[in-house]
């Protein structure tokens, strides 16, 4: 048996699978000030009755750390940059950061020294703030570690129980700002996660669940809870990661689909062309700051069953705040679901609250309760679909995209649009008729992001960087170094290499299982010539295990 808990805006959702059979689920509401107790809450209301010796695995899909970024809740770090020459930190909209001088070429080359003066005074002015947290990030030092390796080790000398993140550990992959952020949000988050992780192994252990638990990641792939404690930021968008696997779950292989996932305070936007899920090409997203972090192309809009209903100078909105639960159901003001609740489209809730609430709308319309209902759901659904028509125009502007298009001969249109989450019997097929598609609203809905977590297989991605002539090699995602010595190495003796660099990394994180299934998805040979010869090749080849859904689900 398989358990898949997804931590929601508004309820955490739980289920037992065993096979393709969902065996039991649970739902409790989510208490966003204490994630690990609805978690729990959740995970001992599915497990009442049931033998917890025949649970296999665990996996969680949870808010943590988006609602830490989202929130303003994560620890403060002092970004240290060595940036080099050519580009003006202050254009990156990284926050206050310290400049260090000295500089890596693309080739791993140090064409200018660090200054130790330099750096003892960033220390000191570190401890002047009082921060303990440090993330140190170079430009090009994924190629050569040697600068971050120096102020990483000068700054721990220097402020005694402070914690560094140095930036080739946690990505390896070019464009400096996107590392740079990706760094300090894994210094300003990797404590409290690391926390939250202790917690809930111990807790399991304490209900005498002693199988492997896993995290879901922003890719759709899971990671071992305790492996991801060195990379918590790829747990970010682990709720819309879910509901995609989840309709992969519950829908026909190898569809294009548009999905919607209505949730009591969101709805998630997000695609699957012929069953494969959009990857964004510029990683996640989180305010204003672009990561490496590798994640689906998704779109989070603040509307959702429990938005709150108001008018103002006799206009109608709809969230994007949310005051609580829906009047119908112990709440203070009207919501989207008690709109649904008066037009007979939902058995949620007490009728009469929810006929109060539309009479507050209708007031100050000046129409009936009922057409006051219809005009909050007419606004939901409004909004839906132009948020709908605005991500086309995005996912189009993806290369994943365009090379489907390509290949499938196909144009994107909203053919289906697939519904999940609590919200989608009732909205989805509204959204879908206004879109001139088809709604698919598949059984089991409003836990699909539980059964997409329960169910999903492990991911691994590996980019690996090849200098023949300086007899290097490098790997993004953990900043590893190695030597080469066939200055012509041929392409597939590169992807042989990358091939088996990706095993023992899978090995390293207890995925291991799963490498031989992993695909070359990029292979590039750039020839270095210098007179009439070929000095040596600059070679890139990225391997994947691509999510996907596990066997004992698929064979059913």
């Amino acid at each position: 048996m398989l358990v898949g808990i997804d931590v929601g805006g508004t309820t955490t959702d739980a289920v037992i699978v065993d096979g393709s059979r969902v065996v039991k689920t649970a739902y409790v509401p989510t208490d966003h000030d204490n994630l690990l107790k609805c978690l729990l809450s959740a995970l001992d209301e599915l497990v009442r009755g049931i033998d917890t010796r025949k649970i296999e695995r665990v996996v969680l899909s949870t808010t943590l750390i988006t609602n830490m970024i989202a929130e303003g809740k994560t620890d403060p770090v002092a970004l240290v940059l060595i940036p080099g020459p050519g580009t003006n930190p202050r254009d990156y909209e990284l926050g206050e950061s310290i400049i260090l001088d000295g500089a890596i070429d693309f080739r791993g080359n140090e064409i200018d020294k660090l200054k130790e003066d330099q750096i003892k005074e960033a220390a000191s002015r570190i401890r002047a703030r009082g921060l303990s947290r440090v993330a140190v990030v170079g430009k090009f030092c994924q190629r050569n570690h040697s600068h971050e390796n120096k102020v990483g080790e000068m700054m721990a000398a220097a402020l005694p129980g402070s914690k560094i993140e140095l930036g080739h550990r946690v990505s390896g992959q070019l464009n400096f700002p996107r590392r740079a952020a990706t760094t300090m949000l894994t210094a300003a988050t990797i404590d409290s996660y690391d926390l939250f992780a202790r917690d809930v192994a111990k807790a399991l252990k304490e209900r005498k669940i002693n199988s492997p638990v896993y995290i879901l990641k922003a890719d759709g792939g899971t990671l071992p809870l305790d492996k991801s404690v060195q990379m918590p930021v790829e747990t970010i968008f682990s709720g819309p990661a879910a509901s995609i696997m989840g309709v992969l779950a519950l829908t026909d292989p190898g569809q294009s689909s548009v999905i919607v996932d209505i949730g009591g305070t969101t709805t998630d936007l997000a695609l699957i062309l012929s069953g494969k899920p959009l990857l964004s090409a510029k990683g996640a997203k989180v305010g204003s700051l672009l990561t490496h972090v590798r994640a689906f192309a998704v779109k989070s809009i603040a509307i959702g069953g429990d938005s709150a209903v108001l008018v103002s100078g006799g206009s109608l909105s709809v969230g994007p705040h949310r005051d609580g639960p829906p009047l119908c159901m112990g709440g203070n003001g009207p919501t989207p679901t008690d709109a649904l609740r008066v037009l007979g489209l939902t058995s949620i809730g007490d009728l009469s609250l929810a006929e109060k609430a539309m009479r507050i709308v209708a007031g100050s319309l000046g129409c009936t309760a009922k057409e006051a209902a219809t005009k909050v759901v007419d606004a939901v659904v409004d909004k839906i679909v132009l948020e709908i028509n605005g991500m086309f125009r995005e996912w189009e502007q993806e290369p994943a995209y365009r090379i489907w298009e390509i290949m499938s001969r196909e144009s994107l249109s909203a053919q289906n649009v697939v519904g999940v989450g609590g919200g989608a019997p009732t909205l989805v097929p509204l959204v879908a008729d206004r879109l001139n598609a088809r709604a698919v609203v598949p059984e089991y809905a409003p836990v699909a992001n539980a059964i997409g977590a329960a169910v999903a297989r492990p991911t691994l991605t590996l980019n690996l960087h090849i200098d023949t002539e300086n007899k290097m090699y490098s790997v993004a995602e953990d900043g590893l170094t190695g030597k080469v010595t066939d200055q012509k190495m041929s392409a597939e003796d590169a992807e042989r290499l990358a091939r088996r660099l990706l095993a023992e990394r899978a090995a390293r994180l207890g995925i291991s299982e799963y490498a031989a299934e992993a695909e070359v998805t990029y292979s590039e040979v750039f020839n270095m010539i210098r007179g009439w010869s070929t000095v040596g090749r600059l070679m890139d080849v990225r391997m994947e295990i691509p999510a996907g859904l596990l066997p004992s689900w698929e064979r059913c």
